[in-house]
């Protein structure tokens, strides 16, 4: 057994990490300012998006989207229930209705397939999700939400980095990214909104400082003119240039992370091949290459005598940490309660939400640290 326990996730923090937030403390501007427009413009340049705007988080963006979007009662929009929570309760709190889709067993993402029969004439907005770090078929998603006349927003929230038929994530259409610390790159928290959607971004970025006419940083000098007023009532919402060095800090290394996260998803995928009560997902072939946010693997319960959170429970006890991503929002206790689904309507959903489970996956794990996983797993099915 392992002498030392091993998260799900750690950021992969350098000393050069540090020093450019010490920088930026001791540079007497902290809030949004310079190094927060540096951010955005180089995650353009990342994702060969038109424009881009840093948040305090992705949930923050999300919430900024449904507002400019006029999101509100009486409206639908769809995304999976196999997500964060946060994107459907938003959703709620705007005052419509969330209408989950179903995903395919497999590869946990949705599909243009089994979104397509869900709309109505309600139908608003549509949110796929790029899930642990793969690729939804966003052409075909493009193609019906167009000839519908409905929104699509990409949660790319696991997504930097990700390509899609050999383009990045984010290089069109709209997407958020997430900047948690168990994301590819970390901000500390903070998310980004990217779109090529000019007059989209105005209004997020309106709406991320008070309303305000101007923007929180002025590109044009340091400070907001002392006459700008209120358009439209507004949130507090800005990243700041602390968490803004920290992500241009590792943007500059994201390519090296993904390469080490690939090293080490490919040394699972060979040893789990072993394992047949571990089922890991399949990649889609539009996936030219997936950015491993997260290694899921379902717990094939037909075959073992353990539900899924007592392997987790026993793998905690050899020192392995595991995560669980996601445990299927129509099963949250207030979404059972308030907005019930029919049984069997989601079957791959749920399906997937009994048996998932996150192995420890980030940067500066070693090969050495995959193997004692996999012989810590098969310690527990043996």
């Amino acid at each position: 057994m392992r002498k030392d326990f091993l998260p799900f996730s750690r950021p992969s923090l350098s000393e050069s990490d540090i020093l450019a937030v010490n920088e930026v403390l001791r540079s007497g501007w902290i809030t949004t300012g310079p190094k927060n427009s540096q951010f955005e413009a180089d995650i353009c340049t990342y994702c060969g998006c038109d424009g881009a705007v840093a948040l305090s988080s992705a949930t923050a963006g999300m919430h900024l989207l449904l507002m400019a979007l006029n999101i509100g009662q009486g409206d639908e929009v769809i995304t999976p229930s196999m997500t964060w929570v946060s994107t459907v309760n938003l959703i709620v709190l705007m005052g419509a209705k969330p209408v989950f889709a179903d995903i395919d067993k497999d590869s946990m993402l949705t599909s243009a397939e089994l979104i397509e029969p869900l709309i109505t004439d309600r139908t608003r907005l549509i949110i796929p999700v790029d899930f642990a770090g793969a690729a939804v078929d966003m052409e075909p998603l493009r193609t019906l939400a167009a000839s519908r006349s409905i929104a699509l927003v990409d949660d790319a929230a696991h997504a930097i980095g990700t390509q899609y038929n050999g383009e990045k994530t984010g290089c069109r259409g709209t997407a958020i990214f997430s900047f948690h610390p168990i994301k590819n790159i970390t901000s500390g928290e903070g998310g980004i909104v990217c779109s090529d959607d000019a007059e989209l971004l105005r209004t997020i970025r309106t709406l991320r400082f008070h309303g305000l006419g101007v923007d929180a940083h002025d590109r044009q000098q340091q400070g907001r003119n002392p006459q700008a007023e209120v358009l439209v009532p507004g949130f507090k919402y800005n990243m700041t240039d602390i968490s803004a060095v920290l992500g241009l800090a590792q943007l500059a290394r994201l390519e090296s992370f993904i390469e080490k996260r690939t090293l080490l998803a490919d040394r699972y995928r060979e040893l789990l091949a072993e394992v047949d009560e571990i089922l890991p997902l399949q990649v889609p072939a539009v996936t030219t290459r997936h950015s491993w946010n997260l290694f899921v693997v379902r717990l094939d319960t037909d075959r073992v005598r353990l539900t899924r959170d007592q392997f987790m429970e026993e793998l905690k006890k050899r020192n392995i940490g595991t995560g669980l991503h996601f445990r299927a929002v129509h099963r949250q206790k207030y979404y059972l309660q308030n907005m019930p689904v029919a049984p069997g309507t989601l079957p791959a959903t749920e399906w997937n939400s009994d048996r998932i489970c996150s192995l420890p996956l980030f940067p500066d794990m070693t090969i050495d640290d995959v193997d004692s996983v996999v012989s810590a797993i098969k310690e527990v099915l043996s």
